[in-house]
């Protein structure tokens, strides 16, 4: 099954890091990354640019609206997510417990839901033109 987990960093925090700390962690984590490819749990995932190049869409008045920065103004801010491949909850959770990442910052792990059936009966309902 999979499983998305969304790291969580303090900015802030990061920039006070000197450039081989930041490094060593970086290392550390993508080593402990390859250790999941090569057991088969790494399905994906990416990092993200700083919040400061962040935009936000929302509906208003009819609209898509866009206003600069995340989401939520936290200390923390998402900065990447990583596609799991694991047995069940407990397995994620084992498996990113020895992330390095996580000494750094939250991880939020939560299933991927499975849309298949959803996608396919949208799919008839458009393809028949009855909504």
């Amino acid at each position: 099954m999979k499983y998305i987990c969304l790291g969580y960093y303090d900015e802030k925090h990061w920039e006070t890091l000197s450039e081989n700390q930041r490094n060593a962690w970086m290392d550390e984590c993508f080593d402990y990354d390859d250790v999941l490819r090569k057991h088969g749990h790494f399905a994906g995932g990416e990092a993200l640019q700083g919040a400061d190049s962040a935009v936000t869409l929302r509906w208003k008045n009819g609209k898509a609206t866009v206003t600069d920065g995340p989401f939520a103004e936290t200390k923390e801010q998402l900065g990447g997510i990583l596609i799991l491949e694991a047995d069940d909850l407990n397995h994620a959770i084992q498996l990113m417990s020895k992330h390095p990442g996580v000494r750094n910052g939250p991880f939020e792990i939560r299933p991927a839901a499975d849309l298949t059936e959803m996608v396919q009966a949208s799919e008839q309902r458009r393809s028949t033109g009855k909504k």
